[in-house]
């Protein structure tokens, strides 16, 4: 699959989750009800595959990243972190994500919280200006996992952390997984390996790389979600081959430092 026609597809998929509240990963939520219920309406669109601000040390005054922030529901959590002093700036690539979250900042009356357009292997973001980078479930979309990474530290300041919770393969996909553009949408068919996926964060130049935790997933939970349901009819796998996929599958929360 070429570049753009990934980017394309995974744009058009999220377009419509922005517009009809569908879910396109199929690894669940982890956020207590308090967390959900103090971010505006509309915002948790259980798109992710953790919690990453439940494990951030996020300080008041603290200038946050969102890589790929849908429609803002980290955001929102982390503003409430970081207080009037800090300041969190999400950046997606879908415009109607980006509408929609700039939405939920104005109905939640959040003044310390901006939503910019850009892609993450290309980040509308200034050098060094970033205390901490959060990110849930959306690296395993990028084609470019190294060059996201990069950004990643280019944008931190001396010290700042990366917290990230994704999807990562404990063994190869079968080939029809791999080539499909509906698998990569669903957080399959573009997830790296998990060997692959954290030297990418140490080629970046990050340190005090940690995996914080590890979960297979749920071949019941994964399979009940409508993209993977249309991935496993369109490829006509039989459910023992489905759940051989899920297997293969983990969501990992994992953090990291850029030196001093």
């Amino acid at each position: 699959m070429e570049k753009e026609e990934i980017k394309g597809f995974v744009k058009n998929k999220y377009a419509q989750a922005a517009a009809q509240d569908t879910s396109c990963c199929g690894a669940g939520n982890a956020y207590t009800e308090r967390e959900i219920s103090s971010a505006p309406e509309g915002s948790n669109l259980s798109l992710g595959c953790g919690n990453p601000i439940a494990h951030a040390a996020i300080r008041e005054g603290d200038t946050v990243l969102d890589l790929g922030s849908g429609a803002g529901f980290d955001c929102f959590l982390a503003a409430l972190k970081v207080g009037d002093a800090g300041r969190v700036i999400g950046v997606d690539m879908t415009s109607e994500m980006v509408e929609r979250a700039k939405a939920n900042a104005r109905k939640g009356g959040y003044g310390n919280v901006e939503f910019r357009l850009g892609e993450i292997e290309k980040l509308p973001v200034d050098d060094v200006s970033i205390d901490l980078v959060i990110s849930n479930c959306v690296i395993n979309l990028v084609p470019d996992k190294a060059t996201a990474f990069g950004e990643a530290f280019r944008v931190l300041r001396p010290g700042g952390g990366l917290m990230v919770s994704d999807i990562v393969l404990l063994s190869e996909l079968p080939d029809a997984i791999k080539s499909s553009v509906e698998a990569y949408a669903g957080c399959l068919a573009g997830a790296a390996l998990k060997d692959d996926y954290l030297t990418y964060i140490e080629q970046a130049g990050f340190e005090e790389l940690s995996v914080l935790e590890e979960t297979s997933l749920d071949p019941e939970s994964l399979c009940s979600d409508p993209l993977i349901r249309e991935i496993v009819e369109k490829l006509k796998l039989t459910p023992d081959k489905a759940n051989e996929i899920a297997g293969s599958i983990a969501s990992m929360k994992i953090s990291a430092l850029k030196p001093e």
